[in-house]
């Protein structure tokens, strides 16, 4: 089963705000383009805690082994999560601005 972990709006610059929210966590937190990719393997989003101005995670453009569909996979890391990684899906409600990042608990 998927767990909400953070509530996105997108920004017209390609950002996404919002919060990342945890039973530990709740930290303002901003996906920024990584527009200038030095390698081809570096993650095309930057993952920023708005409080505290740290890099927290990175996301990646990804291909859908089933439907062929893009979709952006996520990694978080912080001593007090450890890692977690999970997916960018549109938010309930059908918003086109509003997405959520999902996590599938590994086990």
């Amino acid at each position: 089963m998927a767990t909400t972990i953070a509530n996105l709006t997108t920004k017209s610059d390609g950002s996404m705000e919002g919060v990342f929210a945890t039973l530990r966590v709740n930290a303002p937190i901003t996906l920024i383009p990584n527009t200038n990719k030095s390698r081809e393997d570096a993650p095309d989003y930057r993952i920023v805690n708005k409080r505290t101005g740290f890099e927290i995670g990175a996301g990646w453009h990804r291909i859908a082994q089933r439907s062929g569909e893009e979709y952006l996979s996520v990694k978080l890391e912080a001593p007090e999560i450890g890692v977690i990684f999970g997916n960018l899906a549109p938010a309930p409600g059908g918003e086109e601005n509003k997405k959520v990042i999902l996590w599938n608990n590994p086990q």
